[in-house]
């Protein structure tokens, strides 16, 4: 049974973010050892993930297992080895090398908020989207440099995503107290509420609620049910030829006057502006969230 599968792309473009390699490796013997200093791949970055098994790796002045669930980023150059040592079970990872300035800026975001080693469960989007561009590359014989830098980059933007939402130290709970509020204004964003009757619908006290909204979303649930209601009078200004007042009433907004000045605060111009305005790209709908 083989104890690898990998694949390599060699081309002159710099122009574009571009996948230099992918695997997957059960790992057996410590001859597999590299030092981010004597690679010569100068330019690239590294992402290995532990399925099982135990490797280590030396970056910043520490000595870290990488164990099952657990990944690094570096790049190369730069002052890291990571490496197997002899052990009853092997190591065995998943792997991609990339080049390219966005995958550099990707590199770096990712190490400022997580540092060099980071967690993910087996069933996370980085990794099963890891799995599926290895899959790709294996069965369906995807070589193209283009095909193959789009299903990069998407991966790139699950692993951004996915440390953005762990890095905001958000609960189960918290998280479907935050869901509920949301879903609760958006669906109700035509009625007059109040911090207290969101708070209520979601079970929890009006200040704490704002706590955890500031926490996940940046904003308040006020801010947030402004968003929705402006997001809604642009599609009804844009569609339909529903008097402003009247769009300003159906978008929970209690008087004329509260409603130019929040629309003007969002968009720069007053609703009778924005609908007579002939923008160069007008659009039915704007989104906020």
């Amino acid at each position: 049974m083989a104890d690898s599968s990998s694949y390599a792309f060699h081309n002159d473009d710099t122009s574009i973010l571009m996948l230099s390699s992918i695997g997957w490796q059960k790992i057996r013997t410590s001859d597999y050892s590299f030092g981010g200093n004597e690679r010569p791949d100068a330019g690239h970055v590294i992402f290995q993930y532990t399925l099982s098994g135990q490797g280590w790796i030396e970056v910043d002045q520490q000595l870290i297992p990488l164990t099952k669930g657990s990944g690094f980023l570096v790049r190369v150059p730069s002052n890291h080895r990571y490496y197997y040592t002899d052990q009853n079970q092997p190591w065995e990872i998943l792997w991609l090398n990339l080049r390219g300035d966005e995958a550099n800026r990707i590199w770096e975001m990712i190490i400022a908020q997580e540092g060099h080693v980071i967690h993910r469960e087996a069933d996370s989007p980085v990794i099963t989207g890891l799995r599926e561009l290895l899959r790709t590359i294996a069965e369906e014989k995807v070589t193209d440099k283009y095909l193959l830098s789009a299903q990069v980059y998407s991966w790139m933007l699950s692993l951004v995503r996915t440390s953005r939402e762990i890095t905001k130290d958000i609960s189960a709970a918290t998280s479907s107290i935050i869901l509920r509020a949301k879903k609760y204004l958006k669906e109700h964003y035509a009625d007059p509420l109040t911090l207290d009757m969101i708070a209520g619908h979601c079970g929890v006290n009006k200040h704490h609620l704002c706590r955890l909204f500031q926490r996940s979303e940046q904003t308040s649930p006020l801010a947030y049910l402004r968003e929705r209601r402006v997001e809604v009078a642009v599609s009804l200004l844009r569609t339909t030829d529903l008097s402003i007042q009247e769009i300003g009433r159906q978008c929970g907004f209690d008087s004329p006057s509260y409603f130019g000045k929040v629309f003007r605060e969002y968009m720069s111009m007053t609703p009778k502006e924005y609908r007579l305005k002939k923008l160069e790209f007008p659009y039915d709908a704007i989104y906020y969230d």
